[in-house]
């Protein structure tokens, strides 16, 4: 009895692997830093344009809109530092990141306290802060999505880059 016990526990935790992995159907990927010996990471999923031009996707969204910076589950950003994004404070923790469009071609960065949801559920409600991200045409075209972070020298921070197609979105931070 204990042998078939263990045995559909098994089969039913493979399930759930299986089913989770198949559930993710862009590739994903990882950038981190670290910023005095403290980890800031971002885990995304990579979608691709597929001939499309990002100006076309994104220019559904209307103001106000989320964008999930990536694809299946949530992007989630991590940090074991306190972080200053300007004047905004994000506490050392996991989040979710989204990106709100605003009016013509602005957008902000939003870190939401739920992570690991699909990435189209966003709450709103849930949302711990928003910091503007600069827009600029890419000198390059990337089709999947890419975020990186990089250590900013002149600063002592650094700086999260988003990149889809021409479009390039940044913004800086440092450890508080």
């Amino acid at each position: 009895m204990r042998r078939l016990l263990t045995a559909v526990l098994a089969l039913g935790l493979l399930t759930l692997t299986v089913e989770s992995a198949l559930a993710q159907r862009n590739a994903r990927a990882t950038t981190q830093i670290s910023l005095g010996g403290k980890m800031v990471s971002v885990e995304y999923g990579r979608p691709t344009l597929k001939g499309r031009k990002v100006s076309e996707l994104l220019d559904q969204l209307k103001p106000g809109d989320f964008w999930r910076l990536g694809a299946d589950k949530s992007t989630t950003f991590s940090t074991a530092v306190d972080l200053e994004f300007g004047d905004v404070s994000v506490p050392s923790g996991e989040y979710s990141l989204w990106a709100r469009r605003g009016e013509g071609d602005s957008w902000k960065l939003v870190f939401n306290k739920q992570h690991g949801q699909w990435g189209t559920q966003h709450d709103a409600s849930q949302d711990l802060a928003s910091v503007p991200l600069k827009v600029t045409k890419a000198s390059s075209s990337d089709e999947m999505v890419t975020i990186n972070l990089t250590l900013a020298k002149a600063s002592g921070g650094g700086v999260i880059t988003i990149q889809w197609g021409d479009m390039k979105m940044t913004a800086s931070f440092k450890a508080k």
